[in-house]
């Protein structure tokens, strides 16, 4: 964390960006402003939207996490990946890294990235693009301030990227990112075993994991099914000859 961090100021988009933002804007107007929600489907990202899905380079592979800071979970998450020698991604929800600011400064202390997962964990059934813009610019701003540090991505709760939330992390300077293989470590049945098994199934050279470092959104204890996973995901990358590893090191194209 610097000593004197600059005040926060999001990037100017580009114009193509926002060509193409509004370019999704009807998509969203239908259905509620779900339009671009479809994206979610892994038979419709993986293929149309590589860099959606966080497909990066073929050495890589990049490890995420959502929904923290969590008190109880995430310093657990952090003492296991020093032990592995790995370093993450964490998408964080801004109305909890207000709350636990050292856990937030702890966590790119040592070396991880923090990134923007919204300041609620909002349904994203209600278009308001005004409230999806603050919670967003007010997330980013905020991990700014705790990290010194200029957040670079975001990905929308529930993995659902409306318009609205499109709209909202292009103009906070924002990449919007999903991910390529999950555990369902929310689940209440989830165990170590079915999450390294499900991860395991859908990994490939550049894909991007999503697991979670807390259970506000899910079962509770889920996050100990993630957790005690994390051994058996990372041995298999690098068995496998993959580097795992922040989005900042994914080279997404």
């Amino acid at each position: 964390m610097s000593e004197h961090p600059t005040p926060w100021r999001a990037p100017r988009p580009s114009a193509r960006a926002l060509r193409t933002a509004a370019a999704l804007l009807p998509l969203g107007l239908a259905g509620a402003h779900v339009g671009p929600a479809a994206t979610w489907l892994p038979a419709v990202r993986l293929p149309l939207f590589p860099g959606l899905a966080g497909t990066g380079a073929p050495h890589h592979v990049a490890l995420t996490f959502d929904d923290g800071p969590d008190p109880v979970a995430t310093p657990r998450f952090l003492d296991a990946l020093d032990g592995l020698g790995v370093r993450a991604t964490f998408f964080v929800l801004g109305e909890h890294a207000v709350r636990h600011p050292a856990l937030v400064a702890e966590t790119a202390r040592r070396g991880h990235e923090i990134a923007v997962h919204g300041w609620r964990h909002d349904r994203p059934w209600d278009p308001a693009l005004a409230r999806e813009r603050e919670g967003v610019a007010r997330t980013a701003r905020a991990v700014h301030d705790l990290t010194g540090r200029r957040p670079r991505w975001y990905r929308p709760p529930y993995g659902i990227l409306t318009s609205p939330r499109w709209l909202a992390a292009r103009r906070a300077g924002l990449r919007p990112v999903l991910w390529s293989a999950w555990g369902k470590d929310w689940r209440a049945d989830a165990t170590a075993q079915s999450v390294h098994a499900l991860v395991t199934a859908q990994l490939r050279g550049g894909g991007t994991i999503l697991l979670h470092d807390s259970d506000r959104q899910s079962a509770p204890g889920c996050w100990r099914s993630a957790l005690d996973a994390l051994p058996g995901i990372v041995g298999d990358c690098r068995e496998a000859g993959l580097a795992v590893g922040p989005l900042w090191e994914h080279g997404i194209g």
